[in-house]
């Protein structure tokens, strides 16, 4: 006859603990991530089409631009935000995009080959020197 060699895991119930202390730290970091995403202000709305810069607009003045390559793209800075409103392209996914206003955040319309980011300014100030 042969001889099965069975391994039995059994907890405890400080291995309870332990698992769900993990599983907590690994929501609560998760959180911490997401909330910290795109919630800092820029203040610069950047427009590059088919990768050059073409335009800066302020994201403190409300303003409409026409943006007009292959397609026309309707876009508007209101309210510290940035959005396409309108456009002619197909599928029109740049539209359904919605307003973004977080630094790095940007818009595409890839029919058009344009991309809307923004970004902040650069601080003269020197926080600290590597050596």
């Amino acid at each position: 006859m042969e001889r099965e060699n069975k391994i039995r895991l059994s907890f405890c119930k400080g291995d309870a603990v332990v698992i769900s202390f993990v599983i907590m730290l690994a929501i609560l970091i998760g959180v911490v991530f997401w909330m910290k995403t795109g919630t800092e202000q820029g203040n610069i709305v950047v427009v590059y089409q088919e990768g050059e810069k073409i335009q800066e607009l302020s994201l403190d003045k409300d303003t409409e631009v026409l943006i007009e390559n292959y397609y026309t793209n309707k876009l508007i800075v209101r309210d510290k935000k940035v959005a396409i409103v309108e456009s002619d392209c197909p599928g029109m996914d740049c539209v359904h995009s919605g307003a973004i206003s977080g630094k790095g955040r940007s818009l595409v319309c890839l029919p058009n080959r344009v991309e809307i980011r923004i970004e902040g300014e650069v601080d003269s100030e020197v926080d600290f020197i590597v050596r």
